[in-house]
């Protein structure tokens, strides 16, 4: 009887610390987690499309779907486990290179060809007709393009090493402020 007492004893502890374990699971849609809730994206999910540079599946949006993780314990209600998909920025990129809009503009771009790969046929065909504005147009579109104030005319980025010459624009208007410092 004493035997059968302590079984039962010990199925109900075990019993109990299970129910304790599934109860601490929360379930939530993820999309409303704050930060330090979750890891996006999720580190164990390859992301870069070694082509681009970029998140897979960026759009001419400039986003991109990719796959983030709950904290532990927090299931997401979207889909039944840890995980889930949340919109991250991106430069969405059409194939031109940036090395080659580069070379294009420094040997050939006398002749237009810079102009003429980058998709502005009518620039192209009028710096071939004056040798690259007397190669004045050809200095200065070494400038834009290496400063990448030129790119491709249907609104895509360039496709950049990963490491490359990838510009981001900081600016300031009324919603940015400056954060206060001890010495102020």
């Amino acid at each position: 009887m004493n035997v059968r007492a302590g079984l039962l004893g010990i199925s109900i502890y075990l019993s109990s610390i299970v129910i304790a374990e599934e109860s601490m699971n929360y379930t939530t849609n993820c999309a409303d987690l704050l930060m330090g809730q979750y890891i996006c994206p999720d580190p164990s999910y390859d992301y870069i499309d070694p082509k681009t540079q970029q998140p897979y599946g960026c759009t001419e949006k400039n986003v991109a779907k990719v796959r983030c993780r709950a904290s532990d314990e927090i299931i997401c209600a979207e889909s039944g486990n840890s995980t889930f998909e949340r919109e991250m920025p991106c430069k969405w990129t059409n194939g031109y290179s940036f090395e080659t809009a580069m070379l294009l503009s420094v040997f050939l771009g006398m002749f237009g060809a810079d102009r003429f790969y980058l998709g502005y046929p009518a620039i192209g065909l009028l710096k071939l007709c004056t040798l690259g504005f007397m190669f004045m147009g050809q200095l200065l579109d070494i400038i834009l393009i290496a400063t990448q104030r030129v790119g491709p005319a249907d609104g895509s980025h360039y496709v950049i090493p990963y490491y490359g010459a990838g510009l981001e624009i900081v600016r300031s208007n009324n919603w940015t402020y400056k954060l206060p410092q001890d010495d102020w």
